[in-house]
C-alpha cells in the first residue's frame, strides 16, 4: 500500500488535514496530490485586484499557528503566504506531490483500500490508500460561471472573469463596468475605482453589505499584554461568539434586521437604499464585507452602482432594460462560480459510481454507503477552516479507534426511512445552479449539517466515534 492517508489538495484545508493528522498520528504515511504546481488552493488562483476574504484571520487561520499580521481582514497574497509558512512550520511540505490530479478512486471492498488513477508529469500512475480525505473545496477550477449576454461579441472591449484575470491588463484612465453582486463584486469596486476613470457596478439583485474594520483593535491589546498564542485563542473564541450572537439575530429577525442593514449601507455609500435591500433575509445568502468601508467610500467619491436587468451587451458598453446605456472600456463579469465537488475526479465504490446528489452527509464529513472516505466542506455562515478543523480531528479520532477494535474500514449506515433535503442552506445562484452537485442531509443527527461551531464541536470532538450509525468492518 503506498499510503496510510492520502489527502487530495494542498490549500487552505489540505494544510490543516495534514497537518493535523501528521501530527496526531506521526506513524501514519501520509501523502498530499496536488494538482497545481503549488500551495494555495483558492489563494494561489484568484489573482484579481484587492482579492481578499471577507472572514477574519483569526477564524480563517488554525486555531494551532496564530495568526500574526496587522490586518484581522486580510489580503489574498498575506493569506497565501500564511498558508505556505503553516506547510512549512508544521513540515508538511515533503508531504506534497505537486502536479499530481486525481482522475478517478474506486474503493475495492474485497481488499479493503482506495485505488487512485492520478495524472502526473511522468504518466498516469495509479496509487492505493487505506483512508481518502477530500480537500478539494467546492468549485471549479477551469472556469468560473459566466451567463451568455446578447451581444457578447460585440463588445469591443476587454471582457475579465476575475477567477482567471489577465497579466497586464491596465484600467487605469478607463470606464469598468462590474457585473455581479457578491463579495467578489463588492472587493473589486474601491479597488479598480482608486485609477480607473469610472466604475459602475451592475447589479441584478442586492446583496447586504456590512462595514468592518480590517484591523481588531482588541486582538492589537491583547498581542501587547499577553503571549501570541493566548491572544490568537481570546480574539479568535471572541469573534466566533459575536458571528454566531450575529447569525442568530439576524435569522430571528430577518425583515427588520434586513432594512437595518440595507439603510446603514446606504446612509453610508450615500446611495438609495434599494442598492442595498436584498430581496431575501440576511443569510439566506452570505452577507458581504466592506472592510472600513472601502466600497462606500468609492461609491461617495464617485463610483456607480445600478441595480437591473442587462439589456444586451453593445461595442461601447452595457445597454440595460431600461434603455440607459452604461460606456465601459472593461467589463469584468463577476458573475459566480461553478460547483464542483472532489475536483471533478470520479468516485466508485466496488465500480459502483459514487454520486454525490444520491448520497446523505454524516456530521457533513463523511457520506452515505462510501467507506474510508472523508471530504472537508466548511461553514456557509462562519469561516470555512472552524469546520475543517474540526472535520481534521475527527478523522484522528476516527483511525484512531479504527486501529484499536482493528477495523480495516468504516462506513456510515443510513437508516431507509431518513428523510432528506438540501444539505447548504444558501439561496446564492451558484448553490441554485449546482444544487444536483451537493450531497443531501437528513432530520436529526448525526445526520445534520447544523451550520453551528459550538453543537459541531461536541459532535466532533466529544460524541463517540462508534455511534452505533459508523459500521467498523474487523
Amino acid at each position: 500500500m503506498d499510503a496510510d492517508v492520502i489527502i487530495i489538495g494542498a490549500g487552505l484545508s489540505g494544510i490543516c488535514a495534514a497537518s493535523v493528522i501528521s501530527v496526531a498520528r506521526p506513524n501514519d504515511n501520509i501523502v498530499v496530490l496536488e494538482g497545481r504546481s503549488s500551495i494555495g488552493g483558492t489563494w494561489d488562483l484568484f489573482q484579481y485586484p484587492g482579492v481578499r476574504s471577507d472572514s477574519d484571520m483569526h477564524t480563517l487561520g488554525y486555531s494551532f499557528r496564530p495568526w500574526r499580521g496587522q490586518r484581522a481582514i486580510t489580503d489574498g497574497p498575506s493569506i497565501l503566504e500564511y498558508i505556505r509558512d503553516t506547510a512549512r512550520d508544521q513540515d508538511v511540505q515533503r508531504l506534497i506531490r505537486f502536479n499530481h490530479r486525481l482522475v478517478a478512486a474506486n474503493w475495492d471492498s474485497a481488499a479493503q483500500i482506495w485505488h487512485l488513477h492520478v495524472d502526473t508529469p511522468q504518466g498516469q500512475q495509479t496509487l492505493t490508500c487505506r483512508f481518502l480525505l477530500g480537500c478539494t473545496g467546492y468549485y471549479d477550477y477551469e472556469s468560473g460561471y459566466l451567463p451568455d449576454f446578447d451581444g457578447q461579441d460585440d463588445f469591443s472591449g476587454a471582457m475579465v472573469h476575475p477567477q482567471h484575470w489577465p497579466d497586464g491588463l491596465d484600467w487605469a484612465g478607463k470606464n469598468v463596468a462590474i457585473i455581479g453582486s457578491g463579495a467578489t463584486a463588492v472587493t473589486l469596486l474601491p479597488e479598480l475605482a482608486r485609477d480607473a476613470a469610472h466604475v459602475t457596478l451592475i447589479q441584478r439583485t442586492p446583496s447586504y453589505v456590512v462595514q468592518m474594520p480590517a484591523r481588531d483593535r482588541i486582538a492589537g491589546w491583547l498581542d501587547r499584554v499577553v503571549p501570541a498564542r493566548t491572544s490568537h485563542a481570546i480574539t479568535r473564541w471572541k469573534n466566533i461568539v459575536v458571528g454566531m450572537l450575529s447569525y442568530q439575530v439576524t435569522r430571528a429577525w430577518p425583515d427588520l434586521m434586513g432594512r437595518m442593514l440595507a439603510g446603514k449601507a446606504a446612509k453610508r455609500a450615500d446611495v438609495d437604499p434599494a442598492h442595498f435591500q436584498a430581496p431575501y433575509g440576511p443569510w439566506d445568502q452570505r452577507i458581504c464585507v466592506a472592510p472600513d468601508g472601502d466600497m462606500f467610500d468609492a461609491l461617495r467619491d464617485g463610483a456607480s452602482i445600478r441595480t437591473g436587468h442587462i439589456d444586451r451587451f453593445e461595442g461601447q458598453g452595457v445597454r440595460m432594460q431600461q434603455g440607459d446605456f452604461i460606456p465601459a472600456d472593461i467589463i469584468i463579469t463577476a458573475t459566480g462560480l461553478r460547483l464542483r465537488l472532489g475536483g471533478g475526479a470520479d468516485l466508485s465504490v466496488d465500480g459502483g459510481q459514487v454520486r454525490f446528489p444520491d448520497l446523505v452527509s454524516y456530521k457533513g464529513a463523511m457520506l452515505s454507503g462510501v467507506p474510508n472516505f472523508a471530504q472537508m466542506f466548511g461553514y456557509t455562515n462562519a469561516s470555512w477552516t472552524l469546520k475543517c478543523e474540526l472535520i481534521a480531528r475527527w478523522v484522528v479520532r476516527v483511525l484512531d479507534r479504527m486501529e484499536r477494535v482493528e477495523a480495516t474500514s468504516v462506513v456510515p449506515k443510513l437508516p431507509a426511512d431518513m428523510p432528506r433535503k438540501p444539505a447548504v442552506p444558501l439561496t446564492a445562484g451558484y448553490i441554485k445552479r449546482g444544487v444536483g452537485e451537493l450531497p443531501l442531509q437528513g432530520n436529526r443527527a448525526p445526520w445534520r449539517v447544523h451550520q453551528n461551531y459550538l453543537r459541531d464541536i461536541y459532535e466532533f470532538r466529544y460524541a463517540p466515534v462508534d455511534d452505533g450509525v459508523l459500521t467498523f468492518t474487523r
